[in-house]
């Protein structure tokens, strides 16, 4: 143990370019999709599934994968990740068909599963706990940023090579990083041979599967069809089933009883509002600013960059911040700052003016930053050691969660209230059609179709409305933030908290946490 500790910063630096590799991969493929298009001659339902196939076995995956990783071992579970998702990234770089990349896309969503519970679950058994907030805080920062700068990485790749350099770069990284952990990570400690939990894997593959797919397709089919209420449907009853089973097994995957932890249960709701509104205005922003201010998408991801920056400045002084005033003054307060930043945001115009979109994005980030270290090491704490691969699956599967709902929530308002804009018009313009107005960059190729005088007004007016329909959903962005001030707060206002015994702790195992009073719950 000597030896991995004194090499606990640099296990650290391996575990955070894996981590860097799997949050890229998440959100870097969005500005490639025009070049996918013209390459692959991809249809607008395959190039959202090049794009979802990706989050949707990702996210179903992850309760399980963390499962076996606890099981048979984390630097095992982070190798074969790292390997599936190498060659996945290698088929997807050469797919001569959209059908191909999809299922590419599938397979490397499997290797993130398996890779990043791994990688918080190995922090969690290198660190001690004294040392454990201020590391998770540094595995946070990497997170966010990734995830927020994967959109500049791409855009540059694709100014100066193909669309499948934006796959080939994952192999590299895949390498080193396979390279660096086989000598720095350690085998040892990390196995357990608690028995498998195999119905609650399937059921909350079904629960976890059928949520975000409804959530994916909800859009586009709408919230209250038919289709999109029978997969929620679907994934209620997956849910329930899980819960049911859970509490019954005598050795599940997930112990229900950590959510009646308050701490636990506000870091995991913490988490999935964080990422419902960074996805979230991430998508909203890279549409505004291509769109509507016409910049390229390398020009577009660097205007997002005060979001990477911010946040890794930011979250790694989260733990002292927390040390001093406390979990629920800090993450209270983090969210009203996001919430105030993207208010910010909210009066950008049809013109450009950066300094209002940089100082928004640079306050949002602080939100963000110094309240998702703090929540994901809540998660971690809650738990015991030889759960950590479950707590890293919780955690990661409430971002994965909260994404898909910013992008698919938050798009559809920004839709309805775009075409609502925009009727006054198309009242003069009949030809054009319910296709021609479905969203910004239709209603632009239309324009480009009608003669220069009115094509010019109605991409202006398109333009104008896009604007407006962006104010008022950040507006109710800013709304969820509050709300999710309020509620966190409250549950972290509650005097029971569940500690894990220190003496046991630092063995590295306990058999379960267990609740009681204590004064100091706001300093956890």
């Amino acid at each position: 143990m000597t030896r991995d500790y004194e090499r606990r910063w640099w296990i650290l630096a391996v575990l955070c370019l894996s981590l860097v590799l799997i949050s890229v991969s998440n959100t870097s493929l969005n500005v490639g999709l025009p070049s996918l298009a013209r390459n692959l001659h991809a249809s607008a339902s395959q190039l959202q599934w090049i794009v979802d196939a990706y989050s949707l076995v990702f996210a179903g995956l992850l309760l399980t994968a963390g499962s076996l990783g606890d099981r048979y071992g984390r630097k095992r579970a982070l190798n074969v990740g790292l390997v599936i998702f190498a060659l996945a990234s290698g088929a997807a770089a050469v797919s001569t068909s959209a059908g191909q990349l999809v299922a590419a896309r599938g397979v490397m969503g499997v290797g993130a599963a398996l890779v990043m519970p791994a990688t918080l679950s190995v922090l969690a058994q290198v660190f001690p706990q004294r040392e454990r907030p201020r590391a998770i805080a540094i595995w946070a920062g990497f997170a966010g940023a990734g995830g927020a700068g994967g959109s500049v990485l791409s855009g540059w790749l694709l100014l100066h090579f193909w669309w499948g350099s934006i796959f080939l770069t994952n192999i590299a990284v895949a390498l080193v990083a396979l390279a660096a952990g086989a000598w720095l990570i350690p085998r040892a400690g990390d196995h357990h041979e608690a028995p498998l939990d195999p119905p609650g894997a399937v059921l909350s593959i079904g629960a976890l599967g059928a949520l975000i797919y409804a959530i994916i397709e909800a859009p586009a089919r709408g919230w209250a069809a038919p289709a999109t209420v029978a997969w929620l449907g679907i994934a209620a009853a997956f849910l329930v089933a899980f819960v049911w089973w859970e509490r019954r097994c005598e050795n599940p995957m997930l112990d229900m009883a950590f959510f009646g932890n308050p701490t636990f249960t506000a870091a995991t709701t913490t988490l999935t509002f964080i990422f419902f509104t960074m996805y979230g205005m991430v998508f909203l922003l890279t549409q505004y600013l291509q769109l509507v201010l016409g910049l390229s998408p390398l020009l577009a991801g660097l205007r997002i960059l005060p979001i990477p920056i911010v946040f890794m400045a930011t979250a790694p002084l989260s733990a002292r911040m927390v040390e001093r005033w406390g979990q629920r003054r800090v993450v209270g307060l983090g969210l009203v700052t996001l919430a105030a930043g993207m208010a910010i945001i909210s009066r950008a115009g049809i013109r450009a003016d950066y300094s209002v979109l940089t100082l928004g994005l640079a306050v949002s980030a602080l939100g963000m930053g110094v309240t998702m270290a703090p929540s994901t090491g809540a998660i971690m704490r809650s738990l015991p050691l030889r759960k950590a691969g479950v707590g890293s699956a919780v955690n990661d599967a409430t971002r994965e969660l909260g994404g898909a709902l910013g992008v698919a929530v938050l798009g559809s308002i920004l839709a309805s209230q775009f075409r609502r804009n925009l009727l006054p018009a198309i009242q003069g313009l009949p030809a054009l059609g319910r296709a021609g107005t479905a969203n910004l960059g239709a209603a632009l190729g239309s324009a480009s179709n009608l003669p220069a005088g009115p094509g010019s007004v109605f991409a202006t007016s398109a333009r104008g409305a896009f604007v407006d329909a962006l104010h008022v959903t950040l507006l109710v962005a800013v709304a969820v933030a509050l709300v999710a001030a309020a509620f966190v707060t409250t549950l972290l206002g509650r005097r029971a908290v569940w500690e894990l015994p220190s003496a046991v702790e630092a063995a590295g195992d306990v058999a379960a946490s267990r609740p009681r009073t204590t004064p100091g719950t706001d300093a956890a």
